[in-house]
């Protein structure tokens, strides 16, 4: 097996501090940095209104300690007066100025107040709200899928699942990159910033309880050190893993994966059919394709097929699941089918076609 020297794998599985977090789907909302310059700006014009009010009505104000009121000193009174500390050493000495007070300066210490106050609440507020949809999002998760890795294989291959049927509510991503967690968050998935290889950010992705894993990371060493955790922390998922060296295959499925897929290798064999036969490599990128064209689905055997042969089905069918074998559907072992098959077949794509998940794992070479 290609795998990096001791060095480089204990950069990502050493003791050092990792910084991870749940980001969940939201709506657009302002940076809480920029709500607040915005609150203190509001803040800031409605003390300047204030001043400019009393600077206007001056000869309506007193200053005990030196008797007229300038520019600075309507400031001050603003100032003292919005904060409600109101020292009491400039005061609202005509008719005209006490009635300004009470129907312009006492509004705007309340406004001045709700902007300050409010600010407060909001934050406490948001961070209770965030809090309860964490703890909500804890304890409703259940048979979900995790997808280590939002590169191009996770994206793809959370966009194929997603068109058999899955909510993106069910879909949970974990990643070391927080760019990669908020594309995430984006398009609607749920995500953990950290390092998969670690047990502790996977039991955050609730590892424990998802149906299925997909491992799609950017290195093989990864992949392995991954599929080894996730298999620890839970015996019953579904594993499907992605390595790029053919030869690192035999070692993820030795770590506990169910299924192994060599992206350099499965690319380079659909180059080289779409060269021997671009139309065959067109129709091999439908199937591949979920939603669009032509699907591979897997799905049980009805009661009007039980007894009959695979080319009888209603599908076209292409391989029969019997218990741990995977059988062509020329296979003479096949004779008929039985309640207990599974099938592989090609259907045409409609909103109404999902893969239905297999309850065992996938059956072995």
């Amino acid at each position: 097996m290609k795998l990096p020297g001791h060095d480089a794998i204990a950069r990502q599985t050493g003791d050092h501090l990792v910084t991870h977090r749940i980001k969940l789907p939201r709506k657009a909302v302002e940076r809480p940095l920029r709500q607040v310059a915005k609150r203190l700006v509001m803040a800031l014009l409605v003390l300047v209104a204030t001043a400019f009010v009393v600077y206007a009505d001056r000869a309506g104000y007193n200053d005990n300690s030196d008797g007229p009121v300038d520019l600075l000193d309507a400031f001050y009174y603003a100032t003292v007066t919005l904060s409600t500390t109101g020292y009491g050493d400039i005061t609202p000495v005509s008719d005209s100025a006490r009635l300004t007070n009470i129907l312009v300066i006492t509004p705007l210490r309340v406004l001045f107040l709700i902007i300050l106050v409010g600010t407060t609440l909001e934050v406490l507020t948001e961070r209770t709200r965030e809090e309860w949809r964490l703890n909500r999002w804890r304890s409703t998760l259940r048979d979900h899928t995790v997808v280590i890795g939002f590169g191009t294989k996770g994206r793809s291959a959370i966009q194929t699942v997603c068109a058999t049927g899955l909510k993106s509510e069910q879909v949970v991503v974990v990643d070391p990159s927080s760019k990669a967690i908020d594309a995430a968050t984006a398009e609607g998935y749920a995500g953990v910033v950290g390092d998969a290889t670690r047990s502790d950010v996977l039991r955050r992705a609730e590892v424990h309880k998802a149906r299925q894993i997909i491992i799609a990371p950017q290195r093989d060493d990864t992949s392995v050190l991954v599929t080894l955790t996730a298999r620890q922390l839970n015996r019953g998922a579904k594993i499907v893993a992605a390595v790029r060296e053919e030869e690192n295959a035999p070692l993820i499925k030795q770590s506990g994966a169910d299924a192994v897929i060599t992206s350099s290798a499965a690319a380079g064999r659909l180059l080289g059919l779409s060269v021997l036969s671009p139309a065959a490599g067109m129709v091999m990128e439908d199937l591949i394709q979920q939603g669009s064209g032509m699907d591979i689905v897997e799905r049980p055997v009805v009661r009007a097929e039980a007894g009959k042969t695979p080319r009888e089905a209603e599908d076209l069918v292409v391989s029969v699941l019997r218990g741990h074998r995977v059988l062509g559907y020329d296979d003479p072992a096949v004779g008929t089918l039985q309640l207990t098959d599974r099938l592989i077949t090609i259907a045409r794509a409609t909103p109404a076609t999902q893969v239905a998940p297999h309850p065992r794992p996938l059956p072995g070479d």
